[in-house]
């Protein structure tokens, strides 16, 4: 347990680094080093583990999907692996903040902290791996943000599509009533080896004042230039309810499954589009909204990852401004985390609300730059309880 009373700011009180033989130059760079190795892993734990926790709740929608259209466990896991580039945008810089907090307070905790600044290790030495190592996030945010997440994103939604319109992959479940589309209902009891079917039924309740029903001995599905079609043979036909009840036999008779699907695609939304595409959309025909969204995403996207800059900052600022004494140092972990949180939480509320107000958009980029500015100020020692200390011994 840290002595009560001592202060951790050694960076601050220690003496002038003295002059180091030849050969001993080295040594900073070494514990930058250390210290970027000791940041870095618990990064990566962080960002791992609340990745697998968000997963887990984004998937569920795929893997019902994935289910009622009959895919396969390697389409699912393609699927879950597009996702993940989006969710790294937002994951990657709270992992990068809480995991520096927490290595560079047990670096303090130790007293590691102590012995490099008495052996020389200055303030911004020690910021230099936390910078480091901020970039480094920074770099793999705006990876994720400028091409992995949107590439993903198209391929995720345009491989979405392509199930849903894949009708035939639904029906291939004998023995189960198949709900392929909203109101069709399809009963296959047998599927034979070569892909025929035996005893079929299909219910159209699209139209409620006329359900359809078909009912017929064999089928199989055919794929033609216009799109897949169900082919059904020896049959019957049931149009309407009660007494306006009308059967119709057949020998055969052919569905179009594309009725059944929704074959057409969305226009590539926000999320979907790469920077130049949200900076200069080349549709015609954009409302002002529209063009207003996309231009808030592309600001967005490029002003994300700075916050790491600022949590970097604010991190090394709660751990080395201070004293040791533990509610002290609890409190400051705190306030720091709110601090971080809060400058977050502003920068998603200036997403909402520069929808329809242009002027906003610099927000985007001062929001973070002023964190980081701010505590660049608190490890310079215009903290309000250092000025507030400097005022008390002036006056005494």
């Amino acid at each position: 347990m840290a002595t009560p009373g001592v202060d951790v700011d050694a960076f601050a009180h220690a003496p002038p680094a003295q002059p180091r033989p030849k050969g001993r130059g080295i040594r900073p760079l070494r514990l930058s080093f250390y210290v970027l190795g000791q940041m870095l892993g618990p990064v990566a734990m962080l960002a791992f583990l609340l990745t697998s926790v968000v997963w887990l709740v984004q998937i569920l929608p795929l893997l019902d999907l994935v289910i009622n259209r009959g895919q396969s466990a390697f389409t699912f896991a393609y699927l879950v692996l597009l996702l993940l580039p989006t969710l790294l945008t937002i994951i990657l810089p709270v992992s990068f903040f809480f995991g520096a907090l927490a290595s560079l307070q047990r670096l303090s905790g130790d007293s590691e902290l102590v012995v490099m600044a008495s052996a020389g290790f200055s303030l911004r030495q020690l910021a230099t791996p936390v910078l480091g190592a901020a970039a480094l996030v920074m770099a793999l945010t705006y990876l994720c943000n400028l091409y992995l997440g949107p590439a993903g994103q198209r391929t995720l939604n345009a491989k979405k599509v392509d199930i849903n319109a894949d009708v035939g992959a639904a029906l291939l479940n004998e023995g189960q009533f198949n709900s392929v589309a909203r109101g069709i209902t399809v009963f296959i009891k047998q599927i034979n080896a070569d892909g025929s079917f035996k005893d079929i039924l299909v219910h159209d309740g699209r139209e409620a004042a006329r359900p359809a029903t078909y009912i017929a001995a064999s089928g199989q599905i055919a794929q033609t230039a216009a799109g897949a079609r169900l082919l059904m043979f020896d049959g019957t036909l049931q149009n309407g309810r009660g007494r306006q009840l009308s059967t119709l036999k057949f020998e055969r008779y052919v569905v179009g499954l594309d009725q059944f699907a929704s074959q057409v695609r969305d226009s590539i939304r926000a999320s979907d589009r790469f920077l130049p595409e949200l900076l200069w959309p080349q549709e015609t025909g954009l409302t002002d909204r529209q063009r207003g969204g996309f231009l808030v995403e592309a600001h967005n996207r490029l002003s994300q990852p700075l916050y790491c800059l600022a949590f970097g900052l604010i991190a090394l600022a709660a751990v080395v401004r201070g004293r040791r004494q533990r509610g002290p140092l609890a409190m400051r972990l705190i306030i720091a985390s709110l601090c971080a949180i809060g400058l977050r939480i502003a920068g998603y509320g200036v997403s909402g609300a520069a929808q329809g107000q242009p002027l906003l958009l610099p927000l985007f980029y001062i929001l973070p730059l002023a964190g980081a500015a701010l505590a660049a100020l608190v490890l310079a020692g215009y903290s309000p309880a250092a000025i507030l200390a400097r005022r008390r011994m002036g006056t005494t």
